[in-house]
């Protein structure tokens, strides 16, 4: 018997409890793992509240897709890894067929990478959601190249943060979008070329001051609803404005064709586009390893939790106050 966080019906952190369960063992194509740490995600509290992009099929519901420990036991088929390896888990599953809120889990195989030598639990915790996430949607997909523009919103993120260390290893300039002035300084030591307080300056204006009136060729927005009009202004001409997030909880409109028909490119982009293709995962997997090892990306944890903690841990991540990673440790 191990403690895994369960939940039995949809509402605010207190709904999760901390609970013994049977771990099992792990099936063809699975591998179990002892838990060390793991990432918190807003996906989490979206799956928790019933406003995922997937509803909890039953109760009661596991929850975690990011973690970090060592495999225990791997189950028929299952080769490249071995009983003793560290390891990192990254989203590739759903929520309602696993969860690595727990001392000890089973995931897929396909969603396990090696974790880079020098990289302790909680940092293995706590890069690669945030990092292919960004990969994934500025190169992968969208194509970024060097001396392109990304805006970012929600930019003090572990993926907003995550995409400034892309953009700069890419060649590319990252200008972050924050709402308030609190996070400006951090953002700047982060490596953002330009920091906008949202709340007090004009995005579009500062964008096309920035970029000598040009505008962004991407703009990576984690927010979505009615705020896309005030983005989409900023898009050079055949740029493109890529929703990863929804945060603010509201319809999206296309904006357009109230700005005239430009030539505007607007898509939605997840993980999952990255990490459930293995060439993708594979490419993804090289280039964050590539940029921890020379430097250029590293773990930013805000700050972490105990598992018995789970709950405070949440209140905390919907309190929005965190600057980076928060991870949840787990003690054996």
């Amino acid at each position: 018997m191990s403690k895994a966080v369960l939940f039995r019906g949809l509402g605010g952190p207190e709904v999760m409890r901390l609970e013994d369960v049977e771990t099992g063992e792990p099936g063809p194509g699975e591998v179990r793992i002892r838990v060390d740490a793991i990432g918190l995600n807003r996906a989490e509290v979206l799956f928790r509240t019933g406003d995922y992009i997937e509803p909890v099929r039953r109760f009661p519901a596991r929850l975690g897709t990011e973690a970090a420990g060592v495999v225990e036991a791997v189950g028929e088929g299952v080769t490249g890894f071995r009983p003793g390896d560290a390891i990192s888990t990254v989203p590739a599953f759903s929520q309602n067929d696993y969860g690595v809120y727990a001392e000890r889990a089973i995931v897929p195989a396909a969603a396990v990478v090696r974790r880079p030598e020098g990289l302790d639990a909680v940092e293995g915790a706590a890069v690669w959601m945030p990092y292919v996430t960004a990969y994934g949607g500025l190169v992968e997909v969208g194509g970024m190249r060097p001396g392109d523009t990304v805006v970012l919103n929600a930019a003090s993120s572990s993926v907003g943060l995550a995409a400034i260390h892309v953009a700069e290893r890419i060649g590319a300039t990252p200008i972050a979008v924050t709402r308030t002035a609190a996070k400006k300084r951090a953002l700047l030591k982060e490596g953002a070329a330009e920091v906008i307080v949202s709340e007090s300056e004009d995005v579009a204006e500062r964008v096309l001051a920035a970029t000598g009136g040009r505008g962004a060729e991407y703009v990576f927005d984690a927010v979505a609803g009615p705020g896309v009009r005030d983005l989409a202004k900023v898009v050079a001409d055949d740029g493109t404005l890529i929703l990863y997030g929804a945060l603010s909880g509201e319809a999206t409109p296309y904006p357009g064709f109230e700005l005239g028909m430009p030539a505007l490119n607007m898509r939605t982009y997840t993980l999952l586009e990255t990490t459930k293709r293995p060439e993708r995962l594979r490419r993804a997997a090289a280039f964050v390893t590539s940029g921890l090892r020379s430097g250029a990306f590293r773990p930013v944890v805000d700050r972490t939790f105990e598992l018995g903690d789970i709950v405070e841990a949440h209140r905390y991540l919907e309190s929005n106050a965190q600057i980076g990673k928060i991870v949840v440790t787990v003690t054996h």
